[in-house]
């Protein structure tokens, strides 16, 4: 999708699929750094599925059959990308990956 708005502007592509995309891979790294423990392994298997649907109900999203398809499947991202927040916070505040400073920019 490229921005018209402004023929004086230059066109900015904003790629949502492949910011999504690099997204999940980073949580890929996140997931993995996490310890080997009771806690670790259930915010894993939580991060594993929210930090990798968005980019999955994006994809269907784009061939959403109608305008309130669209939309109800980008609310859905929506949802799943706040349930990783959530998760990240907890790890960030129960310091499961140090230094912590490593998940500042994702959260």
């Amino acid at each position: 999708m490229f921005n018209t708005q402004c023929s004086s502007m230059p066109a900015i592509k904003y790629d949502l699929e492949d910011r999504l995309v690099n997204y999940t891979c980073r949580m890929i790294d996140v997931v993995e750094a996490l310890p080997n423990s009771r806690a670790g392994n259930y915010i894993a298997g939580q991060l594993i599925k929210s930090c990798h649907s968005p980019a999955f109900n994006y994809g269907e999203a784009r061939a959403a059959e109608s305008r309130v398809d669209f939309i109800h499947k980008l609310g859905t991202c929506l949802k799943e990308l706040k349930e990783c927040r959530t998760a990240l916070k907890i790890v960030v505040k129960k310091e499961m990956i140090r230094p912590v400073v490593k998940l500042q920019d994702i959260i």
